[in-house]
């Protein structure tokens, strides 16, 4: 079956290259004007709950119904949300985040073998579906946690993720998720 993984489009958080995560902010001016309509339409869209997926599927999918997935949610980064890592360069919380591979726990949020799992389960129980295809809208970091998990060939976690507006195209075989091609819906 295919699963197409899309990542939603660009938000004003995401133009100041800030740290989003669970901060339910909408796409920018720029971020709308940058997508455009995908074809076919599905008869309807998995969401994340976040209002940048959400906006994001209205306008690749405007005649889909959306299904929202509360775990497709991205990321929660706790005190780091909102801010820029030029503003937490001397923050030891930061720098021990970082120096550790960006793995442990946020402080605040989560950490990242939370997230995964999390995200992974989701996913996990709507690939069980069966659906073909299924169309998900979701985040750069559901892009990586799937990839890091099933994907085919192998990735590291940030191998995974695609630009904002962009996705992949991939062949669930029951087990491992294979790369079909890059998906992108930006103008």
């Amino acid at each position: 079956m295919t699963l197409c993984l899309i990542r939603h489009g660009l938000t004003r958080l995401g133009e100041e290259k800030r740290y989003q995560g669970a901060l339910d902010e909408g796409l920018s001016d720029h971020g709308r004007a940058g997508l455009k309509r995908a074809e076919p339409t599905p008869e309807h869209v998995y969401v994340s709950p976040m209002l940048r997926a959400r906006e994001t599927a209205a306008i690749l999918f405007p005649a889909s119904r959306q299904i929202v997935i509360p775990d497709l949610r991205e990321m929660d980064f706790g005190a780091f949300e909102g801010r820029g890592w030029w503003e937490m360069e001397h923050d030891a919380a930061y720098r021990a985040w970082v120096d550790g591979g960006c793995a442990g726990r946020c402080p605040g949020g989560e950490d990242r073998a939370e997230y995964t799992a999390r995200v992974c389960a989701a996913l996990e129980a709507l690939l069980q579906k069966g659906e073909d295809p299924l169309v998900i809208v979701a985040h750069g970091g559901t892009q990586m946690a799937a990839l890091e998990r099933w994907g085919e060939p192998r990735r590291e976690y940030w191998q995974g993720q695609r630009p904002c507006g962009c996705g992949w195209a991939l062949d669930w075989d029951g087990q491992r998720l294979h790369v079909l091609r890059e998906v992108d819906f930006r103008r």
